[in-house]
């Protein structure tokens, strides 16, 4: 792990000659890793991997369970991708990249398991090249239906963890830029209890390089100013312990809640709430948004959909029930990583 105080000089910006084939190493592993320690967990489903290209270049492989004993359905997907014309999406946050053609790579994960009292929960992150232009982004959030305060805490604080071993701003910018992009406009609620997000980071400039600049990790961010530069290596140290912080930060969660009985209206709630996840990949989601831009695979790009999902019209929970709580608690951005049972 590369020191934060490194210092860098400027031919460090270049990416080294190998970058798309240790990225591409990582990612691989990250998914092979998820999917076994998921399997092993579920102790039923298995996941089955479908292979694919695409015809413009490049392609992928996603793996999917289906009807496990733990997850109703999880997708853990790869690809890498290239071309030549870039989608509008990139060239409104990196113009400079105009001219060039592209080199992009990911994995990506949401888990829709069978318990209410299990979060959902989505991974991903991603590496990008075109011309001049280089950056890493991704992140992971929790979305649960029936929540609890120390799950939320455990996942906050080892995300937290693993920021902080690089820069300690990490953690506090990109949790309220999670908190600002998991957001359900339509709605004015969050999808979840959030996580870390980033994007656009080649180690120049501010940390937040999102599209609300009015909003909180922008205005966190400008306190801040330019931070110390830095370089390649130290980016991508930084996104491999966040991807191997995943396993830790959910597996005690599913083991936790696994055994918890429920009924139909906990079922019917979670399934309910699923649709805000429906509406959030279809509408905001900048990862499908990408894949549909650039002629991906529907399938792949799809797979993060939960296998059943309702609908309700009007739907009010009722007061002092659990259901009200997600609203009036969960849904709303808070310091899980203070949190503690002793002080709450």
């Amino acid at each position: 792990m590369t020191n934060y105080t490194t210092e860098i000089k400027t031919s460090s910006f270049v990416p080294p000659s190998d970058s798309r084939q240790r990225v591409s190493q990582f990612l691989r592993n990250l998914q092979d890793q998820i999917c076994q320690k998921l399997e092993a967990v579920d102790g039923e489903g298995t996941f089955q991997e479908d292979a694919w290209e695409r015809e413009e270049g490049g392609g992928g492989r996603s793996r999917v369970m289906k009807a496990g004993k733990v997850f109703e359905q999880g997708g853990v997907g790869f690809s890498e991708v290239w071309g030549k014309d870039l989608p509008p999406s990139i060239l409104v946050q990196r113009p400079e990249a105009a001219g060039h053609s592209f080199y992009a790579m990911g994995t990506s994960m949401v888990l829709h398991p069978r318990s209410p009292y299990i979060p959902t929960v989505h991974l991903n992150y991603r590496y990008f090249e075109a011309g001049p232009v280089w950056w890493f982004g991704g992140g992971v959030d929790l979305t649960p239906y029936y929540p609890f305060a120390e799950d939320a805490a455990h996942f906050h604080q080892t995300m937290k963890r693993a920021c902080d071993q690089h820069h300690p701003e990490y953690y506090p910018t990109f949790k309220r830029w999670c908190d600002e992009y998991f957001y359900l406009k339509h709605r004015q609620e969050t999808r979840g209890v959030g996580g870390i997000f980033f994007d656009y980071q080649d180690g120049r400039g501010t940390l937040y390089h999102g599209p609300n600049s009015n909003g909180q990790a922008a205005a966190y961010s400008n306190a801040l100013g330019e931070i110390e530069p830095r370089n390649w290596e130290q980016l991508f140290a930084f996104v491999q312990d966040c991807g191997n912080s995943f396993l830790p930060a959910y597996l005690p969660i599913v083991e936790r809640r696994q055994g918890m009985e429920y009924g139909d209206r906990q079922r019917q709630f979670q399934l309910y709430r699923r649709g805000r996840y429906v509406e959030f990949n279809l509408i905001y989601d900048r990862g499908t948004i990408f894949g549909l831009q650039t002629n991906g695979r529907t399938e792949s790009i799809l797979m993060s959909l939960p296998p059943m999902v309702r609908w309700e019209y009007s739907y009010q929970p009722e007061p002092n029930t659990p259901e009200a709580e997600l609203y009036e608690r969960f849904l709303k951005p808070q310091d899980w990583a203070s949190w503690s049972p002793d002080v709450q």
